[in-house]
């Protein structure tokens, strides 16, 4: 097992292919933390997200059993687009029940670093500015607080991202432009500085 840590992906895929279905624990403990996080960053819910997480590697491994996976190097982006459109499928159905929330975003206005006066560390109004922004995030719709995360907490480039949410890059672009845009009126309105110390 130690020896299978070293290899690729595909090789991994190869090798579960064959009947080692140790292959596929590496693989799946080599994805899981970013997986994960990437799911309930745009969920918000941790059941939902583990149940999400749960099914993207049901349907990984019946693709791959079923000989539709291409070894081409890109089994992350693979694994991820599965991941999106269960997170999309997630969604339509519950806007289909009417469960849509936004109830869950809170924005602490008290600890703002315009209300610091100086006697507050640096550390802690930037940590506080961190917070700000995450709050400014999770407000956002869905497409476009998707690109910042995977552009922003995943160092994705935009092509990586287009691939994995199946769209053109101007899109990417245009959705983390329009992001960045709302950030700043959500800030705005809510009285919300972004200025680090």
């Amino acid at each position: 097992m130690e020896n299978m840590k070293q290899m690729t992906d595909d090789m991994l895929v190869s090798l579960y292919l064959e009947g080692n279905n140790s292959a596929f624990d590496v693989l799946l403990n080599r994805h899981q933390s970013r997986l994960y996080n990437y799911i309930y960053f745009i969920v918000r819910s941790k059941e939902v997200a583990e149940d999400i997480f749960q099914e993207t590697f049901v349907k990984a491994i019946v693709t791959l059993q079923q000989g539709r996976y291409t070894n081409d190097g890109k089994f992350a982006a693979w694994i991820t687009r599965i991941a999106h459109n269960l997170v999309i499928d997630q969604f339509r159905i519950e806007r289909n029940e009417n469960l849509v929330s936004n109830d869950e975003t809170e924005i602490d206005l008290l600890n703002d670093a315009k209300l610091s006066e100086g006697n507050i560390e640096n550390t802690l109004v930037n940590d506080q500015v961190l917070k700000d922004v995450r709050a400014l995030v999770d407000e956002l719709p869905d497409c476009q607080r998707e690109v910042v995360f995977m552009r922003y907490y995943q160092d994705l480039s935009f092509k990586e991202i287009a691939d994995i949410t199946g769209v053109s890059i101007n899109t990417a672009l245009g959705r983390m432009r329009y992001a960045i845009l709302n950030m700043r009126r959500i800030a705005m309105e809510k009285n919300v500085s972004l200025e680090m110390e």
